[in-house]
């Protein structure tokens, strides 16, 4: 059993205090609540709040032009402890957030919320706010979908990536028509300037590899059928499924990898099939050109524009407009972490995350659902890995193994504990510690099934081999006992 505890504070401005307070500032609540896995899984959530009023240097904050520059001078004077979250309460009537704005969720671990009458609403307009900024029942669910019934799980807990203490990422340029298109892109500034910045913050969570390749003459092994009216190309959504596998097998980017690969395409159609656009389900173009495979990664399409005279040399060159590319592989790669900011609702504000792509309270949902996520799976392996040696009475279990296996357990009690006390961070190495030594002793060569065999299978190798000798010494065995019964029967002569 798993509790998950979320370290909060709310803090009242002037003029923002509900006048049912059941006793004076400060004081602390706690407020729990049970997320059911399955019927015997489920993890409780517990939210404990500390209440206080604002300090000056606070009021000072709080006292700023927009919200944006309020979470800014705030950000200093807050709890920045990995997992912990801290709720300024403004008063109904304030200009801080914009007309029809009740929770404006900044960059860091901190949201303004408008007060409303009761102290009941307040918390119930804080338990939304706390459960976006931390984690979900379906956020839970998805780390934990493998124990999660059939039929329960949403469609889009099936496109997050498994945890994993690696990922490699890959960036592919397809030219299937070299002699019509010279493609530069400039893939190593525009790594260095979009996608470091996001793997920097998420090196927290996994150790993350990056590399490209052009690969000419691939195709996308499926054929797009010509609009009149438009005068292009047409991929329809039905047929996206399709384009995969014919791609991958080109790729050749998984073949030696240890960790999840990531694989994000830019596809420059060939001149016979241009311009080339993405059709979604009703029909309609997709405004990106782009679209994402779950726990693989994600396809764009970059059209050409056709030269201004029909007599134009051949290759055409094209650079690439890497700001457009990587915006769209960007938002493929927060879809694939489980990061899209789809459900909303609508008197919620949420700053950009800026120039790190990832703001500090998505970075803690990410290491939140991963805690978990370990936890099982740790769990499932050792089990498994005790499942395997009961099987096998005679199998011979070295020390380092033994010790990997302690090691794990240990780890993950010490995962569970450090969740329980609300230290976020520690329970994630924790956890990844355990996965680690858990993985360890599973897929020690020693413990391999192949290595021992049952006894039935020892006594259909051996007996052919001992058969024939045993054979005639049995032979003479019972010769050499019938001889000696017979000797016993002869009568004894006496002188």
């Amino acid at each position: 059993q798993v509790q998950l505890v979320v370290p909060m504070a709310v803090i009242f401005g002037p003029g923002s205090v509900p006048g049912d307070l059941p006793r004076s500032l400060p004081f602390r609540d706690v407020q729990e609540m049970e997320i059911s896995v399955n019927l015997r899984t489920s993890v409780t959530s517990r939210y404990e709040m500390r209440y206080r009023s604002t300090t000056g240097q606070e009021e000072a904050a709080l006292a700023a032009a927009t919200a944006r520059e309020a979470d800014a001078a705030l950000h200093p004077l807050q709890d920045t402890t990995l997992g912990s979250l801290t709720m300024y309460v403004v008063p109904e009537t304030s200009s801080l957030l914009p007309q029809g704005i009740n929770v404006y969720v900044g960059r860091h671990r901190s949201a303004l919320v408008r007060a409303v009458g009761s102290l009941a609403a307040l918390q119930a307009r804080l338990r939304e706010v706390t459960q976006l900024m931390s984690f979900t029942a379906s956020s839970i669910a998805a780390a934990l979908s493998d124990r999660v019934p059939d039929g329960q799980l949403s469609p889009d807990a099936r496109r997050y990536l498994k945890s994993s203490l690696g990922y490699e990422i890959t960036f592919s340029l397809l030219n299937p028509d070299p002699k019509s298109h010279t493609v530069d892109w400039d893939i190593e500034g525009a790594v260095n300037c979009y996608v470091k910045p996001v793997l920097d913050k998420l090196s927290l969570v996994a150790n993350f590899s990056v590399d490209s390749q052009i690969l000419y003459y691939a195709v996308l092994g499926v054929t797009p059928r010509y609009d009149k009216e438009s005068s292009s190309f047409l991929l329809s959504a039905h047929s996206l499924p399709h384009v995969i596998n014919p791609v991958e097998a080109r790729l050749g980017s998984s073949a030696a990898s240890l960790y999840p690969v990531l694989n994000f395409l830019l596809y420059v159609p060939e001149r016979s099939h241009s311009p080339l656009y993405i059709q979604d389900k009703d029909g309609a173009p997709v405004s990106t050109n782009a679209f994402h495979s779950p726990r693989w990664g994600g396809i764009m399409v970059y059209n050409v524009e056709a030269p201004a005279s029909p007599q134009a040399s051949l290759p055409l060159h094209v650079d690439v407009d890497m700001a457009r590319v990587m915006e769209v592989f960007l938002a493929q790669l927060r879809l694939l972490f489980g990061l899209s900011r789809e459900e909303v609702p609508p008197e919620f504000l949420l700053e950009g995350p800026g120039n790190e792509g990832l703001a500090d309270w998505e970075l803690d949902h990410l290491l939140w659902a991963h805690t978990v996520e370990n936890i099982a799976t740790v769990s499932t392996t050792l089990t498994s890995l005790a499942q395997l040696l009961d099987k096998i009475g005679n199998i011979v279990i070295k020390d380092d193994v033994a010790s990997e296996v302690y090691w794990a357990v240990a780890s993950v009690q010490s995962a569970v504990t450090k969740l329980s006390l609300g230290h976020l961070q520690a329970a994630f190495q924790a956890s990844k510690e355990a996965v680690t030594s858990s993985e360890r002793a599973f897929f020690d060569p020693s413990l391999l099934h192949l290595l021992y065999f049952p006894d039935d299978q020892k006594f259909a190798i051996y007996i052919p081999l001992f058969l024939p000798m045993a054979v005639p010494i049995l032979l003479s065995l019972a010769r050499i006992v019938r001889e000696t019964r017979l000797r016993k029967k002869e009568p004894t002569k006496m002188d």
